[in-house]
């Protein structure tokens, strides 16, 4: 099944949408352009209903004209005036008297008109005839053999200058076919549908331009993706477009640079691992060859047998320090936390040490203060971490030089500091001594160490949450490692283990 892109779905919704509500508001504003031109018409209607009746009690006085057999000039303006009525309204008008009696018939010529012939008589009209005779306007619409029709009734009145008062006599009818009415805004349909097709299509145009750009960016990201996938760990995605895709785009991009780093360094721990290996596998399989052939005499046999020993060593700790890794590199492991002295589980690491110390005669400096420190950490890991930098301390200083071992507290935090007097370390070695296999001095350490140590006590103050961090100096090399200070009266330590490097 094919799916859609996400720019078809977005603009394919937003169309829908904008679609939906173009219609109802065109739907809606035809009913109201619809009303207001009904309205409109009833209300001219009404205006020339009230005319007719002004003039209608103008033709009940008018009795001297009719006395002598001439049309008044009321009556004459009337005419006029009913024939520009049906003229510009399509409309027929009708005078009648309180009695019901249509005493005037305006534009009997068109009688003949099937409209005309279809408009109710007075009796049709008496159930208004009671609220126009009460001096009520009244417009309705009315049913008949032609169809619906719009009627408007206003009174006409007639005053008495002796009384005073204002008699209604009778009502002017106007009537017009409703398909009239409806042909005066039937125009409006077309004009509302062509408005809606214009908005519509530059809604479309703009939804368009807005979804593409805001999906561009999005089908760069999923094409550096695939690229990525494919091995291909330089892809970047494009940081453009709206606020959040800028983010995104920044997320992916330092995902993508630290799944880069991530890829060299699994090429490198491989590489590294292969030559660690190989190194001495090398060793090993040679001599136990020259042996087996007689290439070495037999009187040198333990000399080399020696060799094989230091080199099943060597492959032995390289073993055990990728097991530590891994193991700390495991999420799942857990750490055993106590409260322990960390000075006094120091000074135990060193009485371990005093072989290695006393053969390249180096002096040791011990300024442990608040004996005792108190600490709240995994005892077994934090040995390990003092270990491997003690090691590395003994390891680069020269014969005779000094180590330094430092504790402090402040606030809630502890501190160790382990110094050297060696060769220390290069400033564009620093950023990576704390990286698997990485060693600053590769010139003075082949066949030496495995290049985990720091790693693995990297790892370890991570798993605790705190840190370990190189303290640049002019000579020799000093790391420190922060603890949590725990609560005293609490002992756990460990049995010094071997150290690793």
């Amino acid at each position: 099944m094919r799916r859609h892109t996400l720019f078809t779905r977005l603009l394919t919704v937003s169309l829908a949408v904008i679609l939906i509500c173009v219609g109802v508001l065109s739907v809606l504003s035809y009913v109201y352009l619809r009303e207001t031109a009904i309205q409109s018409r009833m209300n001219a209607l009404k205006t020339q209903a009230r005319d007719m009746a002004y003039l209608s009690s103008r033709l009940s006085s008018d009795s001297v004209a009719r006395a002598f057999g001439k049309n008044s000039t009321t009556e004459a303006y009337m005419r006029w005036k009913s024939n520009r009525i049906y003229s510009e309204y399509n409309a027929y008008i009708m005078v009648v008297d309180r009695s019901g009696k249509v005493s005037l018939y305006y534009n009997e010529s068109t009688l003949q008109d099937e409209s005309i012939q279809a408009m109710p008589d007075a009796d049709s009209i008496s159930t208004f005839m009671d609220l126009a005779l009460k001096g009520e306007e009244v417009v309705r619409q009315t049913q008949s053999a032609a169809g619906p029709l719009f009627t408007v009734l206003v009174p006409w009145v007639q005053d008495n200058s002796y009384t005073n008062t204002r008699t209604v006599m009778g009502f002017v009818l106007i009537q017009t076919a409703a398909q009239t009415v409806h042909a005066s805004y039937s125009g409006l349909i077309w004009q509302t549908v062509i408005a809606a097709l214009i908005i519509f299509l530059l809604a479309a145009g703009l939804l368009f331009f807005i979804t593409r750009q805001l999906t561009r960016p999005l089908t760069a990201m999923a094409q550096a993706a695939g690229r990525m996938a494919r091995g291909d760990f330089n892809a970047r995605a494009p940081e453009e477009g709206s606020r959040e895709i800028v983010a995104l785009s920044q997320s992916f991009n330092q995902m993508a640079a630290q799944l880069a780093d991530l890829e060299q360094s699994r090429r490198d721990f491989v590489a590294n691992v292969s030559h660690e290996l190989r190194s001495p596998i090398t060793s090993i399989q040679g001599f136990a060859q020259g042996m087996l052939d007689g290439t070495i005499p037999q009187e040198e046999h333990p000399q080399y047998l020696q060799v094989v020993v230091d080199e099943t060593h060597r492959l032995s700790k390289l073993i055990n320090g990728l097991l530590n890794l891994s193991r700390m590199e495991n999420e799942e492991t857990s750490l055993a936390y106590t409260d322990f002295d960390v000075n006094e589980l120091t000074r135990r690491v060193l009485i371990s040490r005093l072989t290695q110390i006393d053969e390249k005669q180096l002096e040791i400096e011990a300024d442990l203060g608040d004996d005792p420190c108190y600490v709240h950490a995994d005892a077994d890991q934090i040995q390990q971490v003092i270990i491997n930098l003690l090691d590395n301390a003994i390891k680069f200083t020269p014969k005779g030089g000094t180590i330094t071992l430092t504790t402090r507290t402040e606030g809630d935090t502890a501190y160790l500091r382990v110094k050297d007097t060696g060769v220390g370390i290069l400033p564009q070695d620093a950023p990576h001594i704390f990286d698997r296999f990485y060693k600053a001095d590769k010139a003075h350490t082949v066949g030496k160490g495995t290049g985990l140590g720091l790693a693995i006590c990297h790892r370890i103050m991570e798993k605790h949450g705190q840190s370990i961090r190189l303290i640049s100096g002019d000579h020799g090399a000093e790391f420190e490692i922060t603890l949590a200070k725990g609560k005293p009266h609490a002992s756990a330590y460990a049995n010094p283990g071997p150290g690793e490097n």
